[in-house]
């Protein structure tokens, strides 16, 4: 049995959401990302309802990570909390814990809490290009800054 020297990233960020938790939280659907997020794609593989619930499968088209399968693993309502676990053939598997809270004035923090698993040396040169500290937080600033766009005007920012 061979191993690798997997280099596990774990990168956590906290947005500002400018709406009240039950709004944002909604958002957090791969069906209602494409209404907010500029260049979401996605196919729906699995879901009952159509929308985001637990055990909810779906492949997310992005350029170079085009056979991304993701699992919904939990999404409780009431405590406003989501963990998605994806996988790249080849690459990674990564774990994703969202938890949506209060804060002043109608709007929310929104923790979220990434921990990306490589299992190959490819995954390892991938995972770390992609995932640096600097490329992470540029990605979730992006992210904030689209949701609290679409919340405030009902639109999706566009940047490209």
């Amino acid at each position: 049995m061979s191993h690798i020297n997997t280099k596990r990233i774990t990168r956590t960020y906290k947005q500002t959401i400018n709406a009240a938790p039950d709004r944002v939280f909604e958002l957090l659907c791969p069906v209602k990302e494409a209404d907010w997020l500029e260049d979401w794609q996605y196919r729906l593989i699995y879901s009952d309802s159509g929308y985001a619930e637990e055990n909810c499968v779906f492949a997310s088209l992005e350029p170079g990570e085009d056979d991304t399968i993701w699992m919904i693993t939990k999404r409780d309502t009431a405590a406003r909390e989501i963990e998605f676990v994806y996988f790249i053939p080849g690459i990674r598997v990564t774990r994703l814990f969202i938890n949506v809270r209060q804060k002043e004035n109608n709007a929310s923090w929104v923790d979220i809490k990434y921990i990306h698993t490589p299992y190959t040396e490819e995954g390892n040169r991938f995972t770390e290009k992609h995932n640096s500290l600097e490329a992470f937080s540029r990605q979730m600033k992006h992210w904030e800054d689209s949701m609290n766009f679409y919340l405030g005007s009902g639109k999706m920012l566009i940047t490209n």
